[in-house]
């Protein structure tokens, strides 16, 4: 009867310590990934900074971005891409993938806020451009915005022309551009007059110049919201990145880069 209790015994020893080791192993197996975020262009900077410090506590997770047009990486999504987490300038991207149930709803969070600016190459000294209703003058004329379809900071900006009631006058003169990054670089190019980016890209380039930031009653809220995509193959690993985007850490980050944090 003894040795019947020992084998007994024995038995479970083995058996719990094989089911630890099992669950141990797959533990690892989710966090020791690579977790792709596909986030908004005007993330760019402040992210590559956030990625090394979050690389440090968790090293066994890698992070690769793919940055562009919210509307774009939506797309994407909606194709297929295997994409982890999703972070837009604008809510209405995570609407239309919540709709279609692509994100985890549960893990969907307001994250930041940005400012859209008016900006022109530094060095033109000349200008006339003082506000936003000058743009209508005569002597403007190329004005880059982002495609509205497809790129946030377009939509808002065309809102800013509706309100201000100037968008007829400004049709004619409106550059497209594919992401607000590309705005910036048309400016610092010098090959429009001006142009509607956020005001944190506006922050980075020595080679434009702000000329006045939008009230925020002329367009609708600019927020950045994230979630984890529904058919993540990492979800482990993307929620412990998506839980470190609010930490202390990287919050004073986004704010170093101009953001406002939610």
């Amino acid at each position: 009867m003894k040795k019947r209790y020992l084998l007994y015994f024995i038995a479970i020893f083995f058996t719990s310590s094989f089911l630890l080791k099992t669950l141990s192993f797959s533990s690892l197996a989710q966090t020791n990934s690579t977790i792709l975020v596909s986030a908004a262009a005007s993330l760019k900077d402040a992210l590559q900074e956030i990625k090394v410090q979050f690389q440090k506590n968790h090293s066994s997770i890698k992070v690769e971005f793919n940055l562009g047009s919210s509307g774009s990486l939506q797309q994407q999504i909606e194709q297929g891409a295997p994409v982890d987490v999703f972070i837009s300038a604008a809510s209405r991207e995570m609407d239309a993938l919540a709709g279609k149930r692509l994100i985890d709803k549960d893990t969907r969070k307001n994250l930041l806020t940005n400012r859209l600016a008016l900006i022109i190459p530094s060095n033109d000294t000349d200008s006339k451009i003082k506000n936003f209703s000058s743009l209508i003058r005569s002597d403007v004329k190329k004005i880059a915005i982002g495609e509205p379809h497809v790129v946030p900071c377009g939509f808002y900006s065309v809102q800013v022309f509706n309100r201000l009631k100037i968008s007829g006058q400004l049709q004619p003169k409106l550059v497209y551009a594919n992401s607000v990054r590309e705005v910036l670089s048309l400016v610092e190019m010098g090959n429009v007059d001006a142009g509607l980016v956020y005001a944190t890209d506006a922050r980075i380039s020595n080679k434009v110049k702000i000329v006045t930031i939008s009230a925020e009653n002329l367009h609708s809220p600019i927020i950045y919201s994230m979630a984890i995509i529904q058919s993540s193959k990492n979800p482990q690993a993307s929620r412990i990145f998506v839980q470190f985007l609010s930490s202390s850490v990287a919050r004073k980050i986004f704010q170093k880069h101009g953001f406002g944090v939610l």
